[in-house]
């Protein structure tokens, strides 16, 4: 069986680091495939869907291309995380298991629980200084990531990803608008789902995953000092949590 791997906002594989192949070594060698959506990383020239559903039946297309079939193991941060649960909800039969990370959605958080109302300065600064790359990324490390020893190379990188695949204003405007209005149903996923979250997420409050996990009855787990990139911050204990997990491929 594959694991499927999605990011979040404007953000592609490549963003993934090294948090990849230290997951492929936890999980018994099975597949792990990190996927873009559309108008990110290898689908930059896509148009950015304005609803999650569209990302979802475009994710789907793209793994029917690449010949890989379901059922999947989904692992999924933010935005990611959003696709993650309505291609659970509405193709039940695709997906096996869930590992949702940081993820926020209508009806389990309120607009100023889903994002912080301290980063909304922050953002909107970001969006009118879109095409300065490099405060752009600096502005993004700041609020996603509270592991800062490998931020110059953190940087160098992400700056290099932005200048081979950019992420338009346009697509980036689309996809907040998706993510924005996204609402899951009410009805929980039919597969084992696990939710991780991070007690020092800046960007949104960790609230938002305890009541998914509560209302789902799903295990979850908290990082004590992580930020909303949980995998940058702590690649380890993500990978510890999924392999240990009942639900994960080593189990069954």
């Amino acid at each position: 069986m594959t694991w499927i791997l999605l990011r979040g906002l404007t953000r592609e594989a490549r963003h993934w680091g090294d948090f990849v192949p230290r997951f492929a070594t936890h999980i018994d060698g099975e597949n792990v495939v990190a996927l873009d959506l559309p108008g990110n990383g290898a689908f930059m020239s896509r148009i950015s869907p304005t609803s999650v559903h569209s990302m979802v039946e475009f994710a789907r297309g793209q793994l029917q291309i690449q010949g890989l079939q379901p059922p999947y193991r989904l692992l999924a941060m933010s935005l990611g995380g959003m696709v993650a649960v309505d291609w659970a909800q509405q193709h039940p039969d695709d997906i096996a298991a869930l590992v949702l990370i940081n993820t926020s959605m209508r009806p389990f958080g309120s607009l100023t629980q889903r994002l912080r109302p301290a980063s909304w300065l922050s953002l909107a600064r970001l969006a009118m200084r879109w095409q300065n790359a490099e405060r752009v990324e600096q502005a993004i490390h700041w609020l996603t990531c509270n592991e800062s020893l490998s931020r110059h190379k953190d940087l160098a990188t992400w700056l290099q990803i932005r200048e081979g695949a950019p992420v338009s204003a346009g697509n980036a405007a689309r996809q907040l608008w998706a993510a924005a209005r996204f609402s899951c149903a009410a009805a929980p996923p039919g597969c084992a789902t696990l939710v991780l979250s991070s007690a020092n997420d800046h960007l949104v409050n960790p609230v938002c995953s305890a009541r998914l996990a509560t209302a789902w009855q799903a295990d979850h787990q908290q990082h004590p000092w992580a930020g909303h990139d949980l995998p940058h911050d702590d690649a380890d204990w993500v990978c510890r949590q999924v392999a240990d997990w009942p639900g994960s491929a080593s189990h069954d």
